[in-house]
């Protein structure tokens, strides 16, 4: 059975850049999960994605924007990790107030949309 939660209308931010990039809530979480972790392989784990893939999005991060979103730092006597970087806390603060503000702005239209939907029965 489903919560009342995952019966709720929600919308969902996702800007797209030039070229292809794409910046939503799926590389937003992976870098609430490396602020957390202080890892990628960790935060990739944490969202059950391969660490390869994980690294490739930071690195696609890294590359849309002026200043890098991420910093790793390789093995050795403390072992290796990453962080974000003030400009990368600053994307991640930014991105889940617009996520806000989306919601914020639309609550009108997500009631009436909600109002007007077809009953759904448990899938």
């Amino acid at each position: 059975m489903k919560s009342p939660a995952e019966d709720t209308l929600i919308p969902i931010l996702r800007i797209s850049f030039p070229h292809e990039d794409r910046l939503g809530r799926g590389k937003m979480e992976l870098l609430e999960h490396i602020r957390e972790t202080g890892s990628i392989s960790a935060a990739g784990r944490a969202m059950d994605m391969s660490y390869r893939r994980a690294w490739l999005l930071v690195s696609d991060m890294n590359r849309m924007f002026r200043d890098p979103v991420v910093e790793s730092q390789r093995g050795g006597q403390k072992g290796g990790g990453a962080a974000l970087t003030p400009f990368g806390d600053e994307l991640l603060a930014r991105f889940r107030k617009m996520e806000r503000m989306v919601k914020f702005t639309l609550a009108e239209d997500l009631a009436w949309l909600e109002a007007n939907r077809s009953p759904q029965t448990d899938r």
